[in-house]
């Protein structure tokens, strides 16, 4: 998990981090935290294992890592997260030891991950485990949340 770790640790997602929690800091709803991107790595890897989907475990730790980290360029700049995400990934991974094959796996995990109906199963579970990482049973703002009531996690759910 060299690699993985070498995300963590680079300045520019660093920099990222640093600019989604200053501009996150009030916000009323679910956070785009490191540790919701952990949780989204986790579910995604149980997702793999359960299905028997052979991906090697860095490649979905990075895309878990890197998914929501163009957050700010959403909030700043009006472009979809997704789509920053995998703009800064592209930028990231290289510098961390991914190699393009790799990169562009990831990349496509992180623009699939705002879609439902993705042409693979790796991209559905990824999908999936975002939407499972929140858990809106827990959330005091949850009646206020714009998130459609079929998606919301109500009670615990695998």
């Amino acid at each position: 998990m060299e690699r993985v770790q070498k995300i963590w640790e680079h300045p520019l997602y660093q920099q990222c981090l640093a600019s989604i929690r200053r501009l996150e800091e009030n916000r009323e709803f679910c956070r785009h935290t490191p540790e919701h991107f952990l949780d989204v790595a986790r579910l995604t890897w149980i997702l793999c294992q359960e299905e028997q989907i052979d991906v090697p475990r860095p490649i979905v730790y990075a895309a878990g890592l890197l998914h929501d980290i163009g957050r700010f360029r959403q909030y700043q700049e009006g472009i979809p997260h997704d789509e920053a995400s995998a703009a800064l990934a592209r930028q990231i991974l290289p510098e961390c030891g991914f190699d393009a094959r790799e990169t562009e796996q990831i990349v496509e995990m992180i623009l699939a991950h705002r879609h439902e109906g993705n042409p693979t199963l790796l991209y559905a579970l990824f999908y999936r485990a975002d939407k499972l990482s929140r858990s809106c049973f827990l959330c005091a703002a949850r009646d206020r949340c714009n998130w459609p009531e079929e998606k919301k996690n109500l009670t615990i759910r695998y």
